[in-house]
């Protein structure tokens, strides 16, 4: 008996993570995959007259199971691979993208699609039917639908090799980031922080070595480059860490990249388009990438400005220190950490032990009970790893979905912080509440001691509580618009404005409380706090707005034969400050080339940021940071909602209009650079 197979019947109805082993995948890929293609080709051949019952919500049916065993298998393979899941993901990448291909492909299907498209007006349709209505024609014809012989046939291998390449980009990542480690004597930890210390301690014991060592988890190299006073260790650590995916040998990305932008151009030429980037953003908020490309450099042109700045102040501290030589990469964090605590009092060490794992949670979950009625109860049911925890989500009475939460670092992770779900809401044949799980990747406390965060760890927590609350909170019929499936350039609205609670004194004085004597954090501590929140903000818009131009680039106009060359030309004709990099440099880009998702679409976290600048004020403006009206019409107007209205008729119903670049250039601090 298949264990993915079944029926579950663990409380919530959680997958039976006890129960599950890797060998149980293959065949329940399998088993999944004929059902859902004999389930579609049944509704292709249906004879009745296509309608939206036997036709859309057939299909809403068809590839239940398949879901249900691709969320536990991918979830596993971003939180907890092993080699037999990276193996077998390697495998199922082009088999899925060849299923999901001929899906879209499929002629007679697209015909009853077609058809209902054409008729919509007589067919009676609620609203959001309509809207799911659209979406699917339009995710039709953007794969493909229209087209027919050898360019068809084209397109499906176009797609199969794309897959088959994220993957193996994702998995040559890891690899580097699990491969390198840099044995830490007992003279290289002067200067690091306790915490950190015990962080690299525990990374050695993890691997098997004595001693202390640095991984390539941005939990440890982003406090090392911050702390150590060791110039010669900063660098060794700073170019590994910007080297992945770019050592040569089996693991080097540079390659997969020129051929991933060929075939996107090419695939994007096929369906009628100039280019990618215009293919891509066609059904997002922005629209075109000229419109991308105004925004990004109306926030360019301030914030290398600040970032030239700041680089001067920073290169006099480096003098101070006896080093004449230019500021660069490896010196830019220690000596703004300096700078930080020279003009704002700000001390690291001394904020950390009020930012434990356990309050920031807490917190965050205080937050969504004041401002949404929402509470969080523990439950023990089996986990994929003994460092997971799950809750059970209400909303008064009811129950809203189970809450999984991943914070710390391991081998078997990969980089970053995500949101995911094991299972998406829905109303079609009964209610289905969410299964939604935020994965983390800080450094875990040794045993018995308390986990503390960074003031950007705390961020990322919130951030990615966000985006779960998107999932929890979503009420539609259709789980193909329910929760998180909007458009990219609009998804980091809820977990952008979600991090604004955490720097309000409502928060930090009721949870911000010293992990070992309980005591409230000093309101002067946390008035630097608050008062510090854009130090530094040239640096993070700068490297952050490269990233996103590079990615721009890349897909505007021909694919480039040299990504690399090609990444130096966009950074040079933008002027890059010497002693700032990419916050993802191109061989380890995994949000443009893991997979598709934010391909010409890393700019979304600033476009949703013009938005979460202006909705947070909303709160502002009504008195109260936890203003219940203003919190209701959140939830109905975005959050409830999902994709079941244009992104832009969403916002505009909840503010009233649309914002402008200048709420973004304000938050952060740069409207007089």
């Amino acid at each position: 008996m298949n264990p993915l197979l079944q029926d579950w019947t663990a409380p919530f109805g959680m997958p039976p993570f006890g129960e599950i082993g890797t060998g149980h995948f293959a065949p329940a890929f399998a088993a999944a995959l004929a059902e859902a293609r004999a389930n579609l080709d049944a509704v292709a051949a249906d004879p009745a007259p296509p309608t939206f019952a036997n036709t859309i919500e057939a299909m809403e049916r068809a590839e239940r199971r398949l879901d249900r065993v691709s969320a536990v298998f991918f979830n596993l393979a971003g939180a907890h691979t092993n080699e037999a899941i990276e193996a077998l993901q390697r495998e199922l990448s082009p088999k899925l993208a060849a299923h999901q291909a001929e899906t879209m492909m499929t002629p007679a299907l697209f015909a009853r699609i077609d058809a209902l498209a054409a008729r919509r007006g007589e067919l009676g349709l609620t609203p959001e039917q309509d809207r799911v209505l659209t979406l699917y024609h339009r995710m039709f014809v953007r794969a493909g639908a229209r087209l027919a012989g050898p360019e068809r046939a084209r397109l499906k291998a176009i797609l199969e090799r794309l897959a088959s390449l994220g993957t193996a980009f994702g998995q040559n990542v890891l690899a580097d980031e699990q491969a390198w480690t840099l044995p830490l004597a007992p003279d290289d930890l002067a200067g690091l922080p306790d915490d950190l210390v015990a962080a690299a301690a525990a990374a050695a014991a993890e691997r098997g070595q004595r001693g202390h060592v640095l991984t390539l988890s941005r939990s440890l190299v982003v406090p090392f480059l911050e702390s150590s006073p060791r110039r010669d260790l900063r660098e060794t650590a700073f170019r590994a860490w910007a080297a992945r995916g770019a050592n040569g040998g089996a693991h080097d990305n540079r390659a997969i990249v020129a051929e991933m932008l060929a075939l996107r151009e090419e695939r994007a030429r096929l369906l009628g388009y100039p280019d990618f980037a215009s293919y891509k953003l066609e059904p997002e908020m922005a629209r075109t990438p000229a419109a991308v490309r105004d925004l990004l450099m109306a926030v360019w042109t301030p914030a290398r400005a600040r970032a030239e700045a700041d680089a001067t102040r920073l290169e006099e501290l480096m003098r101070a220190d006896g080093i004449n030589g230019a500021l660069e990469p490896w010196d830019w964090r220690y000596y703004a950490a300096i700078a930080l605590a020279r003009e704002h009092a700000f001390d690291q060490a001394a904020l950390k032990p009020y930012l434990s794992l356990d309050g920031v949670r807490e917190a965050a979950f205080d937050v969504a009970g004041r401002l949404f009625g929402l509470s969080f109860t523990p439950v023990d049911v089996p986990l994929y790893h003994p460092d997971a925890r799950a809750w059970e989500v209400r909303r008064g009475e009811r129950h809203m979905g189970v809450f999984i939460g991943d914070y710390f670092a391991r081998a078997s992770k990969r980089s970053g912080a995500w949101c995911s779900s094991f299972r998406s809401q829905r109303k079609l044949d009964g209610e289905v509440r969410p299964i939604v799980v935020n994965v983390c990747n800080f450094a875990k406390a040794p045993a018995g001691e308390p986990t503390l965060l960074t003031f950007d760890d705390a961020h990322t927590l919130f951030h990615e509580m966000g985006h779960a609350l998107h999932a929890l909170l979503s009420d539609v019929t259709y789980g193909f618009v329910s929760g998180t499936s909007v458009a990219r350039d609009f998804v980091e609205l809820p977990s952008q404005l979600y991090e604004h609670w955490l720097e309000t004194p409502e928060v930090l004085e009721a949870h911000a409380r010293h992990a070992a004597t309980g005591a409230p954090m000093p309101r002067e501590l946390m008035q630097r706090v608050i008062a510090a929140r854009n130090f530094d903000q040239g640096f993070a818009t700068v490297e952050y707005v490269a990233s996103a131009l590079v990615d721009l680039d890349f897909h505007s106009g021909p694919a480039p034969a040299d990504p690399m060359a090609a990444q130096q030309q966009t950074l040079a004709r933008l002027g890059m400050p010497r002693a700032i990099v990419m916050r993802h440099a191109t061989p380890h880009f995994q949000h443009v080339f893991s997979g598709d998702g934010y391909s010409s679409g890393y700019y979304s976290y600033m476009w949703s940021e013009v938005m979460d600048a202006d909705a947070f004020a909303a709160f502002r403006e009504a008195g109260d940071v936890f203003d219940q009206a203003t919190a209701g019409r959140l939830v109905d107007c975005i959050l409830s909602t999902g994709g079941a209205r244009e992104a832009a008729d969403l916002y505009v119903a909840f503010r009233g209009r649309m914002p402008g670049a200048e709420a973004l250039l304000e938050q952060r601090g740069l409207v007089d650079a």
